[in-house]
């Protein structure tokens, strides 16, 4: 029985033995493969540069916060690469129409990120029920003269929002007296940020203490600026834009009662009507007032075969 026995502890050995040379190697070589087949390593420090400006005015990088906030929401977008890849292919799109709205009310060019940061680029509503580019909510709609109701909500208009947009900017600009801070009370409210900047006695955003979504909102702004201005600094090379769309512009002052078929007799189609003009919120136009409504139509014919 003892030979028996010692025979089958050294088979034992033997095959454990095997094992463990057998294991060693195979996982020498998975440590090599894995070194020079992996594809997702970040290996340098995020772009940011030594002088930044938003809205036309400096950017303090040389406080420790500021920079690190700034970074903080670099890292967040760059590598939310979905997102940030379709902006990139809509701002050829849509700045266009937001900057010309911009210009024409004194308001900086910047101001186009500030739409970025609260929609994407995006018909959308927010739980909140905030809507459109702007993500403007329905008391401050009314308040600044847009429509909302079943049929028509002008919050959806890029032109007609962007104009309000404007017009709260200016507003919160003779309030505080730079743009950094009144597109800091886009998201806080112009009521909200006083009383915590009174409180501090703080006039620049940059030494504000406040909470930590508007602290960074500013930052998400600006970080949109670095990446769509210098898409390539941050690995989006060779974004292919989504080409404008050829329009045509038809004014209409009286109700239509089936936009379907005025699509048609317009030679466009319902899809390409709500598409253009996600302002009507209905398959109708109750107009009894008789306001002349822009209604942008597809002039691609080619579009529609």
């Amino acid at each position: 029985m003892d030979k028996h026995k010692t025979a089958y502890i050294c088979i034992l050995l033997g095959i454990i033995s095997v094992f463990l040379f057998t294991t060693a190697a195979t996982t020498d070589n998975s440590s090599d493969n894995n070194v020079q087949d992996s594809t997702f390593v970040v290996s340098r420090q995020i772009y940011i540069p030594e002088n930044v400006t938003l809205f036309g005015e400096r950017v303090p990088l040389e406080l420790y916060d500021v920079y690190e906030s700034l970074e903080r929401e670099l890292l967040v977008n760059t590598f939310y690469q979905s997102q940030t890849t379709q902006i990139l292919k809509y701002k050829h799109r849509y700045f266009p129409i937001i900057d010309s709205v911009l210009k024409a009310n004194d308001i900086p060019e910047d101001f186009r990120y500030l739409a970025v940061a609260e929609s994407g680029l995006r018909v959308n509503i927010s739980p909140k029920g905030a809507a459109g580019f702007w993500q403007i909510i329905e008391s401050t709609a009314k308040l600044y003269k847009l429509q909302v109701n079943d049929e028509v909500d002008q919050r959806y208009d890029l032109e007609k929002s962007t104009d309000v947009a404007c017009k709260y900017f200016k507003n919160a600009y003779k309030r505080f007296g730079n743009w950094t801070m009144a597109a800091a009370s886009y998201n806080l409210g112009i009521g909200g940020l006083a009383k915590q900047a009174d409180f501090q006695g703080i006039t620049s955003f940059y030494e504000l203490y406040t909470n930590s979504e508007t602290a960074r909102y500013v930052f998400r702004i600006l970080a949109f600026k670095l990446i769509l201005e210098n898409p390539e600094q941050y690995g989006y090379i060779d974004i292919k834009p989504y080409k404008a769309v050829k329009q045509k512009i038809v004014t209409v002052d009286s109700s239509i009662t089936n936009l379907a078929e005025f699509a048609r007799s317009q030679g466009s189609n319902y899809k390409m009507l709500k598409t253009l003009n996600p302002w009507l919120r209905d398959k109708k136009i109750t107009n009894k007032d008789s306001i002349p409504y822009r209604i942008v139509l597809v002039e691609d014919a080619e579009r529609l075969r």
